[in-house]
């Protein structure tokens, strides 16, 4: 049998450091690692966020390191290691688990990135960028298509119930998109041209904001529409370095 490829934590986390330019990204949390496990990684299990669900699931995997979107520290969140977060860390550190998170370095990514990943799955071709860091990203069409026909095809690809506000009969052809919980740059959207917006999650006043400006607003899910991004970094991982990956999706209404 041969010899699984391994790869040192530091060098990994390194590496996905520079990946993702990580240092250049103004967030909300801290990118890389997180939580620090053995020194020896072989296998990898991937997962949109660190819930004590994906952890026990890659504790029974034998993973030797978690890679995920939404990790364990939070701006604002109380700093101490109680209830669910002592849990989690608790099995992490029992295991000697690595946990990596990236938030919107892994968001922004032109390749391996959610926007970039659901643009592939949605068959949505870039054309550009807006908002914050640019963050969010600007499209088009292969053909274009009324906004109910646009909220149907985007159900179907993501196997969820995609809620649409505004015109459904609008003609789309130009799109804007931000996976997760942008709803807030709904405007900038707006602003850069959009036909309709994509994202995860809806807010109260972005019904009004849809009505009144005449772009639809498609929220598809925060946990469905960021799914992919991690899939696709941990696919390079196995392609580039080597090491087993396995994606295990803790399924989230939200």
């Amino acid at each position: 049998m041969a010899k699984r490829k391994m790869m040192h934590r530091d060098i990994l986390r390194d590496t996905l450091d520079t990946l993702l330019d990580a240092a250049s990204f103004r967030d909300y949390c801290p990118n890389g690692l997180q939580v620090e496990g053995r020194q020896e990684i072989r296998r990898v299990v991937t997962g949109v966020t660190a819930s004590l669900a994906l952890i026990e699931r890659a504790a029974e995997a034998g993973a030797d390191a978690i890679l995920v979107h939404h990790g364990l520290f939070w701006k604002g969140d109380d700093m101490r290691i109680t209830g669910p977060k002592k849990r989690r860390i608790e099995l992490l550190l029992k295991h000697r688990i690595n946990l990596f998170a990236y938030h919107l370095p892994l968001d922004a990514h032109a390749k391996v990135g959610n926007n970039a990943q659901l643009a592939k799955l949605l068959g949505f071709t870039i054309t550009g960028h807006f908002a914050e860091q640019d963050i969010g990203f600007l499209g088009k069409l292969k053909q274009p298509m009324l906004g109910n026909a646009l909220q149907s095809s985007i159900s179907k690809a993501l196997g969820r119930k995609a809620l649409m506000v505004g015109p459904l009969e609008t003609m789309i052809k130009r799109v804007a998109w931000c996976t997760g919980g942008a709803q807030g740059y709904f405007e900038a959207a707006i602003a850069a041209g959009c036909d309709a917006f994509v994202s995860g999650e809806i807010s109260e006043q972005t019904t009004h904001l849809a009505r009144e400006s005449g772009v639809p607003f498609i929220a598809a899910g925060h946990h469905a529409t960021e799914r992919y991004g991690v899939q696709a970094l941990g696919a390079w991982i196995y392609s580039v370095y080597g090491l087993e990956h396995q994606f295990v999706d803790d399924d989230n209404p939200a």
